[in-house]
């Protein structure tokens, strides 16, 4: 157990000896490995900062139904026992004349005119009305297709109708497209500089071991076995790894610190800065164990792949 362990730390130790020589052939792995993985921390964040958004905006969205004013107690309640039996609707509530008025009069106290011309009339000009929130407001349709049946019309206020959040449904169609071609875009991007960063540790690992060929000649004619050979290079790349995710983590933060006072997100909050700083404030040590992960799995599997080329060449002769 002891040589064993002696073994692992000699193992460690010719690793870093490794990195600190080849410092120069692992800057360009280093630079490439950070690029993947900075894309792939930025495409996390930025998804659940839209995700976040398309929650805020979806919890607003609702279907106004406006009433006739004949429409009795027993007719509203009816209709409202139905809606709620719907399977696309999460709440259902009842707004009366008076509630519409009083809360049309609190958003307009600014208005003055608007407000003598409500005394002038003398009469309360607003429906009455039932407000529905939709579980998924992709499917709407099946709320709309039920308000549209005859005797549902009939309750109906003509010239008010039935309301829909067209434009807050809008946005979320034009956010959830955005977050699909970000999210195919980042998938695309850390394939193509993963495979770029394998391919150079692969180059950089051949040429250090073109390097040190007698060295592990030696070692093999000694009786060292594969894995004394290949281990010094898996920790070297593995380093590799970590290096690039303490620098990717690094420029996130960097990143997100400098633009979360100067930008601000829009109504829509297309791209909220201030939730993104905050999400990844949050689960900054999560993050920042992933992009560990991330980083010593490629760098190792990299080398081994080139270390057992190799290897096996070797054995072949």
């Amino acid at each position: 157990m002891h040589r064993k362990f002696t073994t692992l730390i000699r193992v460690f130790r010719n690793g870093i000896i490794n990195f600190a020589r080849n410092l120069s052939l692992a800057a360009a792995a280093i630079a490439v490995m950070t690029v993947t993985l900075t894309i792939i921390l930025f495409s996390l964040i930025v998804n659940a900062t839209f995700s976040n958004t398309i929650n805020q905006i979806t919890s607003k969205i609702d279907i106004s139904v406006y009433l006739n004013d004949s429409v009795t107690t027993q007719q509203v309640n009816n209709l409202m026992t139905e809606l709620k039996n719907l399977p696309n609707v999460r709440k259902v509530g009842y707004i009366s004349q008076d509630q519409a008025l009083a809360e049309y009069k609190t958003e307009n106290l600014t208005n003055r005119s608007l407000l003598q011309a409500l005394s002038v009339i003398g009469t309360n000009p607003l429906p009455a009305s039932i407000e529905i929130s939709p579980v998924n407001p992709d499917k709407i349709q099946i709320i709309k297709n039920f308000l549209d049946k005859p005797q549902n019309i009939a309750l109906q206020d003509p010239q008010a109708g039935t309301s829909y959040s067209g434009n807050e449904k809008a946005a979320i169609d034009k956010i959830a497209h955005a977050t699909d071609i970000i999210r195919e875009a980042g998938v695309v991007a850390v394939i193509v500089f993963a495979c770029i960063s394998v391919l150079i540790i692969f180059n950089t690992i051949r040429m250090t071991i073109f390097n040190r060929r007698e060295e592990i000649n030696i070692m093999r004619l000694l009786g060292a076995n594969s894995w004394y050979v290949k281990g010094p290079f898996i920790v070297e790349s593995s380093l590799y790894g970590i290096i690039s995710a303490l620098i990717s983590i690094f420029i996130i933060d960097i990143l997100f610190a400098g633009s979360a006072s100067a930008l601000q997100a829009s109504s829509l909050g297309l791209l909220d800065i201030g939730y993104a700083n905050h999400d990844f404030r949050v689960h900054f040590w999560i993050l920042l164990t992933l992009q560990l992960v991330v980083g010593i799995l490629i760098g190792a599997a990299s080398s081994y792949i080139a270390t057992r080329r190799y290897l096996k060449l070797k054995t072949s002769r």
